[in-house]
């Protein structure tokens, strides 16, 4: 036999001896993970409580994620303008409103003005809400003449102080910048991330904790069989197996579960939600936790369960290893 026909069996032989060791890899994976879904459904009740527990501490987090992600849709995009609303004074005849609106357009520091009279404030107010009936009920009409005037500079600072000059003029009761809540809502909206942001790194702790305790009492109880399998030349690596895809199965069903939750709780406050923005901006329809939420959610969840097995059964490993010496 040539030494080239040597080498190509040799070859053939190591090719063929991988490609064995990745089968039986693959075959133990799944039986390991088979026997431990079989485990957690023979023991039902316990693993519904633990899933449940696993699924109100996922959907907490992702609630707030959701509902922050819907509030955001709140504000303005790119293309928003801020305005001045300046309530004029009622004192203010029909030619003096005409004339104030005019010199406002001669200003440079304005990009549009647009006056309101009080009239078609009142006849606005009564299409829009449903109060608007009770102004034929009064002796005279109680809205001002409004101007909405757009600033041409929307740097914060030069509207505020622009709002301030204008707030001093005769003729202007009232000046106000619709801006100001916008920046309020920003404020809220950032206060509340770092809120979630918080609330998700103590809650995935939790997790941890819960899945790493359920493991240490699932090997607490098949200690003998391990330490038989342990002296019969098992691998610590085979032992572990099934723990790992139990925290593995207990993360990411209690992360589906946990989507679950998550819809019901908006359901529960969409009706709620959409009479309090309908007062401020119209309507607003609450919508679900979007993919990418969703996918970090059941790889988090997912991940967490391996690692919080992980931990559990490293700790009971060397334990035995301790006792065994």
């Amino acid at each position: 036999m040539s030494s080239s026909e040597t080498r190509s069996r040799g070859a053939s032989d190591i090719s063929v001896s991988r490609w064995q060791r990745v089968k039986h890899w693959a075959v133990q994976h799944r039986l390991e993970s088979a026997d431990a879904v079989k485990r957690l459904l023979h023991n039902r009740l316990s693993t519904l409580v633990t899933l449940l527990l696993l699924a109100v501490v996922l959907a907490v987090p992702t609630f707030m994620y959701s509902l922050l992600g819907n509030l955001k849709q709140l504000t303005p995009g790119t293309d928003f303008e801020p305005q001045l609303a300046l309530y004029l004074s009622p004192e203010l005849k029909a030619d003096e409103l005409d004339r104030f609106s005019r010199s406002l357009l001669l200003r440079d520091d304005l990009l549009s003005v647009e006056l309101i009279s009080s009239d078609v404030g009142a006849s606005e107010f009564k299409s829009h809400s449903e109060l608007g009936e009770l102004i034929n009920l009064l002796d005279e009409n109680p809205l001002p003449a409004v101007v909405l005037a757009t600033p041409r500079d929307q740097d914060p600072a030069t509207m505020k102080a622009l709002r301030e000059s204008m707030a001093a003029l005769p003729e202007v009761d009232v000046a106000e910048l619709d801006v100001e809540w916008l920046e309020r809502l920003e404020v809220i909206l950032g206060s509340f991330s770092s809120i979630s942001f918080v609330l998700a790194l103590l809650l995935g702790m939790t997790v941890l904790l819960v899945i790493a305790n359920t493991i240490r009492t699932m090997i607490s109880s098949r200690q003998e069989e391990i330490e038989v399998s342990l002296l019969i030349g098992a691998t610590a690596a085979w032992v572990r197996r099934p723990f790992l895809y139990a925290g593995l199965l207990y993360g990411h069903f209690g992360a589906l579960l946990s989507l679950v939750l998550v819809y019901f709780s908006l359901a529960l406050v969409e009706a709620p939600l959409a009479e309090l923005t309908e007062l401020y901006i119209g309507r607003f329809d609450l919508q679900g936790p979007d993919l990418s939420l969703i996918m970090a959610l059941l790889v988090g969840g997912t991940i967490l369960g391996w690692i919080g097995a992980f931990i559990a059964v490293s700790r009971q490993m060397g334990q035995l290893n301790q006792g065994s010496d």
